[in-house]
């Protein structure tokens, strides 16, 4: 999950929180710039008002969709979200007992698979390739060497797997440490200088200006300078803050980035670590709990806002697919890489539950059991579930690199399921178009969908902007999710094609890997554009609106 969200410490000084309160003009259009209308504002957002507008004017009455959130749960009871919750008619609440026979008790609102033996949430998970060397270690690099070189011969493809996840395993445990170190040593520098001006600056609103001036003060001591020089020379921002003020931001900021190095040392990358106690991919389905919250529903939350927050209630946001979806809660990422058998489970548990549309917003480099992922796809293929992916956060060329789930074959560039679509993540910058983190590619990533500075809905009843592929695809999940709605006879791959035919494209060049690297924008994706669900619903009623 941390590869599809931008990263908590890196986000922490650009996150806002809002109570109720009266925003302005500027404010309000930066909450809302993903729904603008592109043939109206020239952003590259999907129109999601004048779409509605458009379904309405046209007296269409809107079926309800199912849209499986496989994610890290969502806070159900959420003031925007409450209202749209999918709940199991099949099932009595808290009875004890599988009364619809699905393999799954009490499941009211979905199903939490992140447990451990006892089935008891857990948060803290290890990272595939952390999993891939625990798995491969005694075969390839045990004490007998003898052995070891037999199994290479044996097994080449495992062995191969191995090496690469040996590899990123070390790189970046070593990687951990020494962030960690740094981070310690740099806080132990930057906060007692900042605590030492505190009586310098008070309560006054600072500038880099009126601290340069300080510094050259006559009346400032030796060691008030000394602090000083050592901030400015950190570019530490001053501008409109208070001394405690950032002396907050940057306790903040710090011991994020502490937590996150100290949990990939004591648990990503720790090869002893296993939250599930032993579960292997042959473990039966049955077990999870219906707690779809789960201790950290951070992300999962705000993807379902950004698909399905009710609309226009006075509230926080406006959902894309907000009057017409139930978003059903299916909790299988934690904070580490998902596993394949969750992932496979997870699939077959929306899809059997009636859900329509999947919204997957993770993504990892490895994936040993990819064959149950892979019948899990082929099955709700099978059954015309359309399934939203994101592309993933490393801007990297996924024609050439891993991202799993995939719709392809290691190494072939033919599409496997026709239902599957992957997202990159798009701005609101018509110069900048893709989003500098998102993945890209010509072949296996379809389209983009906007991605960053999102505004949507998250835990304890509040509101927060963050950015990733994993905001993208729920945008583009939304789109399908209010076509459906209002064409409910059109077949998933349907949807699919007036999604992708409808895109708005820019053949403005865009950064991609190193700095020095540029290409059209039209040329990192399938369809070449992002997403117009303005431009969709309309296509849609053209093509089928009258049958």
């Amino acid at each position: 999950m941390r590869k599809l969200m931008m990263s908590l410490f890196a986000l922490i000084l650009s996150f806002q929180v809002f109570a109720q309160e009266t925003v302005d003009q500027a404010e309000l259009e930066k909450r809302n710039w993903f729904h603008s209308d592109f043939s109206e504002t020239g952003i590259y957002g999907i129109g999601t008002d004048a779409a509605i507008e458009f379904l309405k004017s046209k007296g269409l009455t809107p079926q309800t969709v199912v849209v499986g959130v496989l994610d890290s749960g969502i806070e159900i009871d959420h003031e925007d979200l409450k209202n749209n919750i999918w709940v199991n008619a099949k099932e009595v609440a808290n009875n004890g007992r599988d009364d619809d026979r699905n393999g799954y008790v009490d499941d009211i609102h979905g199903w939490d698979f992140n447990v451990d033996g006892n089935n008891e949430d857990y948060n803290d998970e290890t990272y595939e390739a952390t999993r891939v060397v625990k798995r491969y270690m005694p075969l390839f690099g045990s004490d007998n060497k003898r052995a070891n070189v037999e199994n290479m011969k044996k097994m080449p493809a495992e062995y191969q797997e191995y090496l690469r996840a040996r590899k990123y395993w070390a790189e970046r445990y070593n990687g951990a440490k020494t962030n960690l170190e740094n981070i310690e040593k740099e806080s132990n520098k930057i906060l007692p200088a900042l605590k030492g001006l505190k009586s310098t600056f008070q309560t006054t609103k600072l500038s880099k200006e009126y601290v340069r001036n300080t510094a050259n003060s006559e009346k400032t001591t030796k060691t008030e300078k000394e602090h000083i020089e050592l901030l400015l020379a950190e570019n530490i921002d001053f501008e409109g803050h208070t001394i405690d003020e950032i002396i907050d931001r940057m306790e903040r900021r710090y011991n994020a980035m502490k937590n996150r190095y100290e949990g990939d040392i004591k648990y990503a990358f720790n090869l002893d670590y296993d939250p599930t106690d032993g579960r292997t991919a042959s473990t039966p389905k049955g077990f999870g709990n219906n707690e779809v919250e789960g201790p950290d529903a951070f992300h999962g939350s705000h993807v379902a806002g950004i698909i399905g927050a009710e609309r226009n209630n006075g509230l926080g946001m406006n959902g894309v697919a907000g009057d017409v979806v139930k978003l059903m809660s299916v909790r299988m990422v934690a904070n580490g890489d998902e596993r394949d058998l969750d992932v496979a489970l997870g699939i077959r548990y929306a899809v059997d539950n009636g859900a329509k549309i999947l919204n997957m917003s993770f993504g990892k480099g490895f994936s040993p059991d990819k064959k149950i992922v892979m019948d899990a796809i082929k099955y709700a293929n099978r059954k015309g579930v359309l399934m939203f992916h994101a592309a993933g956060n490393d801007n990297k060329d996924l024609d050439f690199n891993h991202n799993y789930p995939s719709n392809f074959k290691h190494n072939e560039m033919k599409n496997l399921f026709k239902n599957w679509i992957t997202v990159g993540a798009s701005t609101r910058d018509p110069e900048n178009l893709k989003a500098r983190f998102s993945n890209y590619g010509t072949m296996k990533v379809d389209i983009f969908a906007p991605g960053t500075e999102i505004w949507s809905t998250v835990p304890d009843q509040t509101y927060r902007y963050a950015q990733g592929t994993s905001m993208a695809s729920p945008v583009a999940a939304g789109a399908a999710a209010l076509i459906w709605a209002y064409f409910p006879h059109m077949k998933s791959h349907q949807v699919k094609e007036v999604l992708f035919e409808s895109v708005n494209k820019s053949d403005q060049l865009t950064r991609i890997g190193s700095e020095n690297d540029e290409r059209k924008f039209s040329d990192l994706s399938v369809t070449g554009g992002v997403i117009d669900v303005n431009k969709a619903v309309r296509l849609a009623y053209e093509r089928y609106g009258r049958k």
